[in-house]
C-alpha cells in the first residue's frame, strides 16, 4: 500500500525543510501541497506559493513524489504554469 500526505504551505523554509524530509523518512510515497490563497484557520499567518514550495521540497528530498492537491489557475497568475509546461 502506498500512503500519501498533505503538507500545508504555511512553514518558512528552515522549518519546512525538516517537514518535507520527515515525510520522506516516514516512507510516504507522495506529498502534496495546496495551491489556494489561504484557509480561514491560517489567514493571519504565512501562506506560500505551491510552485516555490514544491521546488524547494524537490531540492531537499530524493525519492518522495511531489504534487499539488488542488491547482486553480483562477487564484494566481497563469505565467508560472506557462513556463513549466
Amino acid at each position: 500500500m502506498r500512503l500519501s500526505t498533505v503538507i500545508l504551505p504555511i512553514y518558512r523554509w528552515p522549518e519546512a525543510r525538516s517537514v518535507w524530509s520527515r515525510a520522506e523518512d516516514l516512507g510516504f510515497h507522495t506529498a502534496y501541497t495546496y495551491d489556494h490563497l489561504s484557509w480561514r484557520n491560517f489567514r493571519d499567518g504565512p501562506w506560500f506559493g505551491a510552485l516555490p514550495t514544491l521546488t524547494a521540497a524537490a531540492c531537499t528530498t530524493t525519492s518522495l513524489r511531489l504534487g499539488t492537491l488542488v491547482t486553480s489557475p483562477t487564484f494566481a497568475s497563469r505565467s508560472p504554469w506557462r513556463r513549466t509546461s
